[in-house]
């Protein structure tokens, strides 16, 4: 399995293919979109959305032999492709190496730019709620 440098790497290079055709790289994070997993209606629910985003995000974690699994939604492409993202390169983790991620990529491939002032917010709000569900297993791990 890949470190999450070397994932991140790989998304910096699939970015750097695009160049700094806008359109094509939104395009691009909305596509991606489309490669989470099915996420359960039944987890629809107000405690599982993430409060600083603009979008409705609906995340939820599980530990499955000491890893984090994230599972995610969003009611809006750009985001649901944001959250891939950042699922991408945390999932399948353990919990020390999440909350310990420098998430590099986010500036590496302009993400600022990409997506404006009120999305960063948001993407800076998925990202927390990933490292404290990834702090919450910890601790229980360690009780």
């Amino acid at each position: 399995m890949s470190t999450i440098k070397e994932v991140q790497e790989e998304i910096v290079s699939e970015f750097e293919i695009l160049g700094d055709d806008k359109e094509s790289t939104i395009f691009y994070i909305m596509e991606l979109g489309g490669n989470l997993k099915p996420f359960p209606d039944s987890e629809r629910k107000e405690e599982n959305i993430i409060k600083g985003c603009q979008s409705k995000v609906w995340l939820i974690a599980d530990e499955k032999d000491g890893k984090v699994q994230y599972q995610a939604d969003s009611n809006t492409d750009i985001t649901k492709g944001l959250i891939s993202l950042l699922i991408r390169v945390l999932d399948n983790r353990r919990p020390n190496e999440i909350i310990h991620a420098d998430l590099d990529f986010i500036q590496k491939i302009g993400m600022g730019s990409i997506i404006g002032s009120q999305r960063s917010n948001g993407l800076a709000a998925m990202i927390k709620q990933m490292k404290l569900y990834a702090l919450a297993l910890q601790t229980k791990q360690n009780a």
